[in-house]
Parts: C-alpha cells; structure tokens; sequence
C-alpha cells in the first residue's frame, strides 16, 4: 500500500496532525508513507518515524522540481494507491486529481469534491463552519481509512546537531543544567492580532526573574528587533536572553523547548511544541477561536478575553482598538506561570 499525505500548511497544524500520521502508519506499518509539504514543515517533522519520505513542495520554491506540475509529475510515477488530504485547498485536491492517485480522501470544502472520492463533511452550524478541534478534524480522515483508535498525544524529535547548538547556548548565555528557564515566544506568522504587547513581556519576564526563573526570548528572522526589545525592557541581562543575535532555525526553537520550564507563547507554531516535549505552557489567545486548536494536553493554560467581539478569527482587528490582547494582563499571565511551575516543582519533589 503507497499512500501520500498532503500535509497542513501551518506549523502548529502540522504538529497537530502527528497524531493521524501514528494512527495511518499503524494501519499499514509495512507499506510506503510519504508526506507533500512545504519546507517549513518539513524541518518542523524532521526525524518522525512515520514519513519514508518527503516530496517538497511549495508554489514559491526556488526549485523548478518542488513547484506545480513538477510535484505532480512525481506523484504519477509513484503511482500512489491512496492520498490523505490534509490541507483544505482546491489546490492540492487538484494536485492529488491529476497526480493518479486512486484514493484520495478530503474535506468537501473549497469547491473540490469533484476531485475526491472519498468526501468528508465538515460541521457546519448555519451555514457556517463549526469550530471544531484540529486534532479530531485529523483523525477523522485516518479513521475513514480504518486506522485503529489513535491517543490525542502530540510528537515531534530533535536531532542531535539541533541538541548541541542549544547546548551551546546554554552555556553562552550562562545557562547552568539547574536552572528553571522559561521560554517567551512573542512571535505571531499569522498577523498582528495574535500579538501580546512586547512590554507584558518584558514585565513577564521581569517577574520571573524576581522568582529565580530565567528568561529565554526566541523568535524568527523577521522578529529579532522583538525580541531585543522584550530583553532590553527588562534590565535584567544575565537572567533574559534572546537569539535576536543568534542563528536560527525550528529544530533549535525544538530543542530550546524541549529543556525548557516553561513556554509562554501567542497561538502560534511554537506553542504546539511544548505538547509534543511533555513542557508546561501558557497560551496567550486574542482573535481565535480555541476550540479550532484544542491540544487536550494537561499542562497547557489557555488565557483569553471574553469580548462582544471576538473571536472574530481576523490577522488585523476590525475596530483598531486589539482588546483581546491588550486587556489581558500580565498579572494574569504570571499567576499561570507561577501555577504551572510549582506544580512541576511538587511532582519533581
């Protein structure tokens, strides 16, 4: 049995599809399980078990072979026997079309199920869709194929290249193995609604300093002026650092994570990290629905505003006022904290 998945094309989705990839390599341990997905999510799966490989593809691709028609002249030739759609796009319903595969099960959303043979519906209520947990979203498509009843657990790996490079950090940043270091992501790729204030971070991290917690700022290219500004805020530069001047990369977001205390984080990628780590985290929501990202992992605090107008799910607040973030408070967000990590201290006792 050759089956390809058409994997999410946002991080935290894709981590939230790990637990639909276990169930659909235990239904065909023997057979070839290969993954269609963008680069990014890629390095995001780096090392799980379940993929025999990967068909990079994405629209913007500097390779002619990972664009288009390209990736769907591999998936003729691999002659797949199923396809497991993922994503939701008329796109890659298209791509699954004309690459051969026989199978290829989906969502009837987008105008594609023309292109499918196997039409999962979606909720709705009112003619609008239902928010409903991703995970389960997922399974449910495994579940078409007959994979057996699969645990909401969340999985990612970390290589060891990926391991050393935080090593060193630690060291760099004079990070010792007894320190408890909690990890801020102020990071939001989906667009500035999703953005806690950088001061509440700053005063955060200044909180926990007081606490005896160091503070580790990460953040991607684009977000180092962020980060840099959330450390200088604190004044505290031997307990907060950042890697506003470092290289970076997803597997070393992972393997920072992965050692950390604690991961404070917007609704973005990295915040599905800690689930897949065993990590306490504190989920800071604005504009989103949480049951769309539901993780159903113990050590997650969800803090959101309950407002007349939201969630509204917009990148951009409608009204220009962004109260969903702005009135969450720091407060709030270290009472979580301070909850989280002295239960970790308590069981570790």
């Amino acid at each position: 049995m050759k089956t390809v998945v058409f994997c999410p094309n946002w991080i935290g989705d894709a981590v939230m599809a790990t637990p639909a990839l276990r169930a659909r390599r235990k239904l065909h341990p023997d057979g070839r399980l290969v993954g269609v997905m963008k680069p990014a999510i890629a390095a995001t799966l780096a090392g799980n078990p379940w993929f025999d490989d990967a068909i990079l593809c994405d629209p913007k691709a500097a390779r002619r072979e990972d664009r288009g028609w390209n990736v769907i002249g591999r998936l003729r030739r691999e002659k797949f026997d199923v396809g497991i759609l993922l994503t939701n796009s008329l796109r890659s319903a298209m791509m699954a079309f004309f690459g051969g595969i026989r199978r290829r099960v989906g969502y009837a959303r987008e105008a594609r199920a023309l292109f499918l043979t196997d039409r999962l519906q979606p909720l709705r209520r009112h003619g609008r869709f239902t928010p409903t947990p991703i995970i389960d979203y997922y399974l449910a498509l495994a579940y078409r194929l007959g994979a057996p009843p699969e645990s909401y657990r969340m999985e990612l790996f970390v290589d060891e290249t990926s391991r050393r490079q935080a090593d060193d950090l630690w060291r760099n940043f004079g990070f010792t193995a007894e320190d408890r270091v909690a990890v801020l992501n102020p990071g939001a790729a989906f667009g500035p609604a999703k953005k806690w204030p950088l001061l509440n971070f700053s005063e955060l991290a200044r909180r926990l300093a007081d606490d005896g917690v160091k503070s580790l700022v990460i953040c991607g290219p684009q977000e180092r002026e962020h980060a840099r500004f959330i450390v200088d805020g604190v004044g505290r530069p031997r307990a907060v650092k950042s890697l506003a001047d470092e290289p970076v990369s997803l597997g070393l977001s992972k393997a920072i994570i992965e050692r950390a205390a604690l991961l404070v984080t917007t609704d973005s990628g990295p915040r599905h990290f800690a689930p897949a780590f065993g990590v306490p985290v504190v989920a800071l929501f604005g504009p989103t629905h949480q049951e769309w990202t539901t993780t159903y992992y113990p050590l997650e605090t969800a803090l959101q505003k309950k407002l007349p107008c939201g969630p509204c799910q917009q990148r951009i607040c409608p009204l220009g006022h962004h109260r969903c973030m702005t009135e969450l408070t720091v407060n709030e967000a270290y009472a979580a904290c301070r909850a989280l990590l002295d239960a970790s201290a308590r069981k570790a006792a």
